[in-house]
């Protein structure tokens, strides 16, 4: 059944244009997929749930295999994940190993990838069991932990990312409330009496803030020379370091599957334990092929770890996934225990298509690094107004609406003020979409709870308040601890 869906020429059609885009987006330092997908919103809101969601996972999925390219070559990674691979691939670039570097990082990637989504297909079955057990309260939990594991994951920025996502979801409260239908937040002003769009705010702070923020950067391109040598065979070396990038592949799914954490948690644990197990490891940071396999097969295993939490309970992990959570929506496909219950086959849809998507990104890359190396040397300004036209072309078109367009403007310099102060805006993403979630969910576990303690009645509640509990505690610990040693030091 799963490949009945896939097998028409619309999801294929999806899948090639996503993939390929993918690395091609994430070889343009500057771009990134939160950009890209961000654009391409609005266009996958008319197209059937499976097409819109494979153009996406193609360009979620592949774009890191894009981003090592400039990380390598130029030591400028094209997407943020990629900072970890410029460790060691531009060392290897120095001393005339560019091919042999960007092979062990498509190798990598590639290995992390697979058995991610092998891992993952493998588990589907038992999360279909698990997933009834969930309520209205154990998903308000779930998103709540969310929430929490968001804030700490940003170490010492933690009270400023607590503060964004309590803006994220003070911002979707704004408009018409659902139940009562009362008025909130909107002073009297009829355009906001629907509310702040997600896809508007996505596009104002990752979109039209690096469109800023490339427009009023110093204009240039950077310059990068031409691979020589067959790539495959390159490729074929990563099977001597086999060992680092299972384990890389490992780390990448436990800490995809956790909301709020993501690639660099699983990059540097990666990169970490692989430093302490090699015979070599002060090579780590100079050129160290082991140390690239590391960091590339963990950043690569969490795509498919980060659908997870979106397709098991609604609950997206990090910004790209938040985006992607509004195409459910659009369709009716409403991610959480039914989905696993009721339509296992669309599950294991996305996850074959994650497969084949992985499989073109490496056909593909075999043939078209150095075309790819001529995409580095786009100029800045050039590209920073593209991204602006396209942006303002997304958000126009969701309703044809210039009050968007100006709402995404001011999201856009909110956003370029928090890129300049070093600032996350994903709080403030994740606070809109798990904020909605735990007030509708929270509103219906109300009509079953008499007391605080009703919430810990159930086993996976009791588990999800202790969690947090854990999570809040070891936080304020790690704290205190850092707050004594610079008092200590000082």
């Amino acid at each position: 059944m799963a490949v009945d869906l896939l097998l028409t020429w619309q999801v294929l059609g999806a899948l090639l244009i996503g993939s390929i885009g993918g690395v091609i987006i994430g070889a343009i330092p500057g771009v990134g997929p939160a950009v890209a997908i961000a654009i391409l919103l609005p266009a996958t809101f008319t197209l059937e749930p499976l097409v819109g969601l494979c153009l996406l996972l193609g360009i979620y999925g592949s774009s890191m295999y894009g981003g090592s390219l400039p990380a390598i070559l130029i030591n400028t990674p094209g997407t943020a994940v990629n900072a970890l691979t410029t460790y060691d691939g531009y060392p290897m670039t120095k001393r005339g190993q560019a091919l042999r570097a960007l092979g062990l990082a498509y190798g990598a990637s590639f290995i992390g990838a697979i058995l991610s989504i092998v891992l993952l297909m493998l588990l589907s079955p038992l999360l279909a069991k698990i997933a009834p057990m969930f309520g209205s309260r154990e998903i308000f939990l779930a998103a709540l932990l969310g929430i929490v594991l968001v804030i700490v994951a940003h170490k010492g920025q933690v009270a400023v990312a607590g503060m964004l996502a309590g803006f994220g979801i003070l911002l979707q409260t704004v408009g018409m409330e659902p139940v009562n239908y009362t008025m909130r937040f909107t002073f009297g002003l009829s355009w906001l009496t629907s509310g702040l769009d997600l896809i508007v705010v996505v596009l104002g702070l990752f979109a039209i803030s690096q469109a800023f923020q490339l427009m009023v950067a110093p204009d240039g391109a950077p310059e990068a020379k031409p691979v020589t040598g067959s790539m495959a065979k390159a490729i074929s070396e990563t099977w001597r370091h086999k060992r680092v990038a299972a384990t890389g592949g490992g780390f990448g799914v436990l800490m995809g599957m956790i909301p709020g954490v993501g690639e660099f948690t699983a990059q540097f644990m990666s990169y970490t334990v692989a430093r302490n197990r090699s015979a070599n490891p002060e090579a780590f940071g100079k050129g160290s092929p082991e140390g690239l396999v590391a960091s590339e097969s963990a950043n690569n295993a969490v795509p498919a770890a980060a659908m997870i939490p979106l397709l098991a309970l609604g609950i997206p992990g990090e910004a790209l996934t938040a985006m992607m959570l509004s195409v459910f929506y659009v369709h009716n496909v409403v991610p959480g225990p039914n989905l696993f219950q009721n339509e296992l086959h669309f599950v294991y849809a996305l996850y074959l298509a994650l497969l084949i998507l992985n499989v073109i990104v490496i056909l593909w890359l075999l043939v078209s690094s150095n075309l790819l190396i001529r995409l580095i040397r786009i100029p800045t300004r050039f590209l920073g107004m593209g991204i602006l036209v396209l942006s303002f072309v997304g958000v126009y078109s969701l309703r044809n609406s210039a009050v968007d367009c100006l709402i995404a403007s001011v999201f856009g310099v909110l956003g370029l003020v928090l890129r300049r102060l070093n600032l996350p805006a994903v709080p403030i993403i994740l606070g809109m979409v798990l904020g909605g979630i735990m007030e509708v969910k929270l509103r219906s576990a109300m009509a079953q709870v008499n007391s605080p303690l009703d919430f810990v009645n159930r086993p996976i509640a009791a588990l999800l308040v202790l969690t947090i509990a854990f999570v809040v505690v070891q936080s304020l610990r790690n704290n205190f601890r850092e707050w004594r040693q610079e008092l200590r030091g000082g």
